[in-house]
């Protein structure tokens, strides 16, 4: 029978020593890794909303020829960009139906819808590396054409057809971005609509003292604002915040 010969408690210690040692190398080398690919990734979504701001800003100057128009204001805001059209010109008073002395800049916006980069990417082959990393991702790229309603803060009648502002300012965009995408002859799922009343005013008139400049500020407030928008959106999301 062989017997082994007992380990001092230095030698003990010392094998101790070393397994903890390899051990806290490992640990090291693995968070290494992940703060390397968290880099990577970071990187990589910080060149994606790059592409996409470069997508924006194209479509933006697409859209300028509308500046020459008193019925549009085109902006370029965190959202996308930004055309707002005043309601005085697209509708008449508590009505929804578009004026229409309004559908010649209607059909200018839907031509330059259908037109813009932002609508043809898919399209385009130099945006090609964009989509095969939002794939790869498992991500999808949402584009979108998004008309919001507004009013000014007077009530409705008694009479009128329409509840309340909301209801008003809700058929107005809808309408609006019905039209918009007959004109753009694209599909209706790149269009959205959404109503806002008089409570997202542009100016508040409870800072104005001035009665021919609160009417001004209303005049102001009556409006149909469309905004052109890309955002990557995960599939997962919608089980994330489950």
């Amino acid at each position: 029978m062989e017997f082994r010969k007992p380990i001092s408690q230095e030698e003990a210690r010392a094998k101790t020593t070393a397994w903890a040692l390899t051990f806290a190398d490992l640990t090291t080398l693995l968070l290494t890794f992940f703060v390397l690919l968290l880099v990577i990734l970071n990187d990589a979504e910080s060149h994606v909303d790059r592409l996409i701001n470069i997508i924006l800003d194209e479509t933006e100057k697409e859209l300028r020829p509308l500046d020459q128009s008193n019925l549009v204001e085109i902006e370029r805001v965190t959202k996308g960009i930004k055309i707002t059209l005043t309601g005085a010109k697209l509708f008449k008073s508590l009505s929804a139906d578009l004026n229409p002395e309004a559908d010649p800049i209607l059909v200018q916006i839907g031509g330059l819808i259908r037109t813009s980069t932002l609508m043809n990417l898919y399209k385009q082959p130099r945006w090609t590396p964009l989509f095969e990393y939002i794939k790869r991702a498992n991500d999808t790229l949402n584009i979108e054409v998004r008309c919001e309603g507004h009013t000014d803060d007077k009530p409705i009648p008694m009479n009128s057809k329409f509840r309340n502002n909301w209801e008003l300012s809700s058929a107005r965009s809808l309408n609006l971005v019905q039209r918009l995408s007959e004109l753009a002859e694209m599909d209706q799922h790149y269009f959205s609509a959404l109503g806002y009343g008089e409570f997202r005013p542009k100016r508040d008139i409870t800072k104005i003292k001035d009665r021919a400049e609160i009417e001004e500020a209303r005049a102001e407030n009556r409006r149909v604002e469309i905004y052109f928008d890309a955002f990557i959106k995960s599939k997962n999301e919608s089980f994330e915040n489950i």
